[in-house]
């Protein structure tokens, strides 16, 4: 892949230009590395220190590892990012093939800007692979946020009132190896309506967050 898709911020003042970068993650180089954990925990840190912790030694992933990146840059180095994974997770009773959408970061001066050119910029992305659902999580806190953001301009499905299972990344001996959460769920319909996502409010993951 590893192609430049030049994406408008016309009538955004004051805002350069955003080129996105769309690779496969085996076409990221030492030093691309190197920048992304750079720009993830100056990104998370302000959310809290243990946000930021797993980019710690040039680490540019925080769970599972996304096959696809979108990465956005402009006259100040990477502005976004927001990463791709195929899986198969549960849906109630119903195993789903999706491509999950995360490790979605932005900077803090291009806020309002990032989640939106992102998704517009994976959409043709996901087409390309077949998937019958994009799918991503929030948390419940964020639902008006993102509803304003992504639902009310058609980009995503909003879902609340879901509970989702992970494996957590690491092992640890003080906490159970998975984790639930209350969340939101974003679905993105690609190669299948809306109307074949399954019933349930419980969601497997069968592995760590993107």
């Amino acid at each position: 892949m590893n192609m430049i898709a030049p994406v408008s911020t016309r009538g955004v003042s004051a805002r350069p230009p955003v080129r996105w970068r769309l690779c496969w993650e085996n076409e990221l180089q030492l030093a691309d590395h190197i920048e992304l954990s750079d720009f993830f925990r100056k990104t998370y840190g302000p959310t809290g220190e243990f946000n930021a912790k797993p980019f710690e030694g040039h680490r540019s992933w925080a769970g599972a590892r996304p096959e696809i990146r979108a990465i956005g840059y402009d006259d100040r180095g990477v502005a976004i990012h927001i990463g791709a994974l195929r899986r198969f997770i549960k849906v109630g009773e119903i195993d789903l093939l999706v491509a999950e959408l995360g490790l979605y970061g932005v900077r803090p001066d291009l806020e309002g800007l990032g989640i939106t050119h992102s998704i517009r910029v994976m959409y043709p992305v996901l087409r390309d692979l077949g998937v019958p659902f994009g799918f991503g999580t929030v948390r419940s806190a964020l639902q008006k946020h993102i509803t304003r953001l992504l639902g009310r301009q058609g980009l995503a499905t909003v879902l609340p009132g879901f509970r989702v299972r992970s494996a957590r990344p690491d092992i640890h001996l003080t906490v159970p190896p998975t984790r639930v959460e209350d969340v939101v769920v974003l679905v993105l319909p690609i190669a299948k309506p809306m109307s074949e996502w399954p019933a349930g409010e419980m969601i497997e993951r069968n592995g760590p967050e993107l």
